[in-house]
């Protein structure tokens, strides 16, 4: 009997155990199989979700190209491109943060991730498009012909044949007087040849009519005038990394939405005194 009877309890206690083994595991795949649905249901944010849980909006930007982006005489960064990221921010329900950064490096920036956009100027082209991706433009850029005031000569490029221009040997700018006939006079930029331009030592220069309308809303009285332009101007927009779609569209819409309810133009005629969006 106590052979028999130690048989059974030997027997009761592979049961037992063998019961206790089916239980743990049991709760093992319980746990693992919660661990598997909660990595499924935290799906990777997007990159507009991503700037909003951040709260802000990473910005670079020179900060030394006025009026684009510039400090003021308080020392505040500013400027057009400024402003335009400030608006956008808004819109997207963020805080802006600007990081200044010398142009030579601003693309090297943002390959480094250390801002989530661009807005510097920066011109749409064919070879910026294979790497990054572009905002709705939201400034437009033409090529001008300014002339003296009281200049009655040169009425289109075709006049400038034989006439002195005075341009920057490094712009493409020099080309299209060139190409027009004219005697190019080497300068160091805008400002030299509105000085060349207003002291009758140049009869024309072919430049930047961004920074012609920028001249007159600073100086309104200078004696020059603006005769003919190229009617296709070169856009500008925020530059986004590939890959970045939700960002990139939003930005877009927030850009014109600013065009349909006016708020550009406020901007656009603040900085230049007339709509620079195309």
């Amino acid at each position: 009997m106590k052979k028999l009877s130690l048989t059974i309890l030997l027997a009761l206690t592979v049961v037992f155990v063998a019961a206790c083994g089916n239980n743990s595991n049991t709760d093992t795949s319980k746990n693992s199989s919660a661990g598997t649905n909660g990595g499924n249901t935290a799906t990777a944010q997007n990159s507009l979700e991503a700037v909003k849980a951040s709260g802000k909006l990473r910005i670079g930007t020179e900060g030394t190209y006025a009026p684009f982006t510039y400090h003021d005489a308080s020392g505040k960064l500013t400027g057009f491109d400024v402003e335009i990221a400030e608006e956008v921010a808004k819109r997207l329900g963020v805080e802006p943060e600007f990081f200044e950064t010398q142009w030579d490096g601003i693309f090297a920036g943002m390959d480094a991730k250390r801002f989530d956009v661009i807005f510097n100027e920066v011109s749409i082209n064919e070879d910026r498009k294979v790497k990054y991706d572009f905002s709705e433009p939201y400034i437009v850029s033409k090529a001008v012909l300014i002339v003296s005031e009281n200049n009655e000569d040169i009425k289109t490029f075709a006049d400038l044949k034989g006439k002195k221009a005075g341009q920057s040997l490094t712009s493409n700018l020099s080309d299209i007087a060139r190409e027009n006939g004219a005697e190019i006079v080497a300068t160091d930029g805008f400002n030299q040849a509105m000085d060349l331009l207003t002291s009758g030592r140049i009869d024309a220069t072919v430049n930047d009519g961004l920074s012609y309308l920028d001249l007159k809303k600073q100086k309104p009285d200078v004696k020059i005038k603006v005769v003919d332009e190229i009617p296709d101007g070169s856009q500008s927009a925020a530059v986004f990394l590939k890959g970045n779609d939700e960002l990139v569209k939003a930005v877009s819409d927030a850009i014109v939405e600013m065009k349909s309810d006016g708020t550009y133009l406020k901007i656009s005629e603040k900085y230049f005194g007339a709509d620079v969006s195309k």
